[in-house]
């Protein structure tokens, strides 16, 4: 028996495999019982050509056996072994991956995919591992060989005694210290725990023993504890069935077994690819809103495997953030995967999946709302706010993906429409899509603002929620229909007759509208006739981009930078009250005046529920009315 060194550098990779490149060290049990399972692919492969080599399913596993007093956990498989020189070869030389070689060598039309081909895999064991015995013995070879090694010190093979074809790996676990127990991986519900999570889609039996209870006799009720050796993965992941034998219930048992939330999905997306890129997956719409949805602390992210084995439990980059509500999984064979199989190359491939799964998802959500509407406005109260937020993000790049998926309530019915149903029944002569935006229905639905646009017979939208506007301000237009607030300048809903006859009123009160400015100094931008009240006597309007709305919004973040709306108070000449602001303005009763005007100017701020900037001295102005 020869001591040997690792070759060029496998120390120093050795060692920033075991600390850096894997984030949990759970992982080498994937790692080997990926390589057991491509062992046996291997033997299968093997059979195809050697007809000395017959390959019966059934006669193929993987086993996992802990032993708690030697504190060992050994992984031994059924598979095509290995020789002296690829012993040397493939565990020798670190990020040699003698599967990926393999699988360069025999690429077939049977559809299986070798998993391990990245190289470090094995070497994961050291995370955990003081020591590492492998016996191994070739199909077709009379020969065993023995590999030992303590990690970076080098390694030794010798003869070994092993009688059947097959690798068994021994891990000698390291000792526990205050900070780490290795204890855990010597745990049945641990390990079985970990095959669950990792490895339940390996297509061969991972078989291992566990703890039963069984009656004691025929007569008791007392139970005696043995063990019995149970397969402990299910082999057949859902998602490379047929959609056929699936129901509805099979594909919910999953979304729970997944944990991939506690309520009961809306719809289901179960998707099969090969073409350009060969992939599977199974989507899910949930119900309701996971309680961090709307926080920082919330991970969006697909599950990622390849050929059956996990690789990241959340792989952001297949999903846009507008759609990161979608739970659910994607198992590809073409993904190229770096080092470890945690290290995932953003690449060609990866976003051909995740373009693709765009699509789908947004035709379901298209079907829904087509089909489905009392789901659809199910699953809008949940996650509505977020394509909206999709909408002004991004500078509203992807706002044609999003656009016919949103919902608004309407002032027709008070019911939710999309702005395909408000635009498709607009009236002929009607020139925008009209909407209110504020802290609620009710509130809106007085909006004095709103007035001439209801007089005309002309539907509102309500926005109720922070991000509408700034979404509907990214959008501009939709359908070739500009968006307008009420509360903006110009509604444009009068004749050339009405504005004719409006200029000449305001062109009467231009000096009492201006003392009324004067007055008010920089709190508005100007004080205007106004011609969309029809029963009020005032109201706040805004000019430019930003809106009262908007600049309420803006003032409620951690960041604000005092951003204001250009005000404009628009006065009623019809209301009795501009009567009594008209005659305190022709007697030069200025105490009058300027109290009505205060008045006036508060009483509009309230409406738009913009705090009085004065309390005190608009609770004095109220007194003085009283008296």
């Amino acid at each position: 028996m020869t001591k040997k060194e690792f070759k060029a550098e496998s120390k120093r990779l050795l060692e920033m495999m075991v600390n850096s490149i894997y984030s949990q060290r759970e992982i080498f049990l994937r790692e080997l019982i990926s390589n057991a399972s491509d062992a046996i692919d291997k033997m299968y492969y093997r059979a195809l050509t050697d007809d000395a080599i017959a390959f019966n399913q059934d006669d193929f596993f993987i086993r996992v056996s802990a032993d708690r007093d030697a504190r060992t956990l050994t992984i031994e498989d059924t598979g095509i072994g290995m020789n002296e020189e690829e012993l040397e070869r493939n565990l020798g030389t670190i990020a040699e991956s003698g599967s990926l070689a393999f699988k360069k060598q025999t690429e077939t039309e049977d559809g299986r995919d070798i998993i391990g081909q990245f190289g470090v895999g094995f070497y994961s064991a050291f995370m955990v591992a003081d020591h590492v015995t492998v016996d191994t013995k070739a199909a077709g070879q009379t020969e065993a060989f023995r590999w030992e090694s303590n990690g970076t010190d080098g390694y030794t093979i010798e003869p070994g005694s092993k009688e059947s074809t097959g690798t068994t790996i021994t891990i000698k676990l390291k000792e526990n210290t205050e900070d780490d127990s290795y204890d855990e991986f010597l745990e049945e519900y641990r390990l079985k725990q970990i095959v669950k999570k990792y490895s339940d889609f390996i297509r061969y039996p991972i078989v291992m023993n566990v703890t039963v209870h069984e009656p004691k006799d025929e007569e008791s009720e007392e139970t005696v504890e043995k063990q019995e050796e149970q397969t402990i993965n299910s082999m057949v992941p859902i998602w490379r069935k047929d959609k056929a034998e699936l129901s509805d219930e099979d594909y919910e048992n999953f979304y729970h077994e997944k944990h991939y939330g506690f309520d009961k999905p809306l719809r289901h997306v179960h998707i099969h690819v090969d073409g350009t890129i060969r992939y599977s997956s199974i989507l899910y719409i949930p119900e309701t809103t996971p309680f961090d949805y709307y926080s920082k602390e919330f991970e969006k992210g697909l599950e990622l495997y390849s050929s059956g084995v996990l690789i990241m439990e959340k792989s952001p980059d297949l999903l846009p953030d507008y759609f990161s509500f979608v739970k659910g999984m994607v198992d590809s064979e073409d993904l190229s995967l770096n080092i470890s199989r945690e290290m995932l190359q953003h690449d060609r491939q990866l976003k051909l999946i995740a373009k693709n799964i765009k699509t789908k998802i947004k035709k379901e959500l298209q079907s829904m709302l087509k089909n489905d509407r009392e789901a659809y406005e199910t699953f809008f109260e949940s996650f509505g706010r977020q394509l909206k937020f999709g909408v002004y993000n991004n500078f509203g790049q992807d706002k044609e993906d999003l656009q016919d998926l949103l919902l608004f309530t309407s002032s027709n019915e008070n019911k939710l429409v999309s702005l395909n149903e408000y635009v498709e029944r607009m009236p002929e002569e009607q020139k925008y899509i009209y909407y209110a935006s504020g802290d609620s229905v009710s509130r809106l639905e007085k909006l004095p603002q709103a007035e001439l646009v209801k007089d005309k017979g002309f539907e509102l939208l309500y926005f109720t929620e922070e991000v509408d506007e700034f979404a509907i301000k990214m959008m501009r237009e939709f359908a070739g229909k500009e968006f307008k607030s009420v509360s903006s300048g110009d509604l444009g809903l009068e004749s050339d007759e009405e504005k004719k006859e409006a200029e000449e009123t305001a062109s009467e009160h231009k000096e009492l509208f201006a003392a009324m400015k004067e007055q008010l100094g920089s709190a508005v931008k100007d004080v205007r006739l106004s011609n969309r009240l029809k029963s009020h006597p005032v109201c706040l309007t805004a000019e430019g981009e930003v809106t009262i709305e908007m600049e309420k919004i803006l003032a409620q973040m951690p960041e604000n930078q005092g951003v204001e709306a250009d005000k404009v108070l628009e006065i009623n000449h019809q209301h009795d009250v501009f009567a009594s602001l008209k005659q305190a303005y022709e007697q030069d009763d200025k105490a009058t005046f300027e109290l009505y005007t205060n008045l006036l100017y508060n009483q509009a701020r309230l409406i738009e529920g913009l705090p009085v900037e004065d309390p005190v001295s608009f609770t004095n102005d109220v007194c003085k009315i009283m008296k």
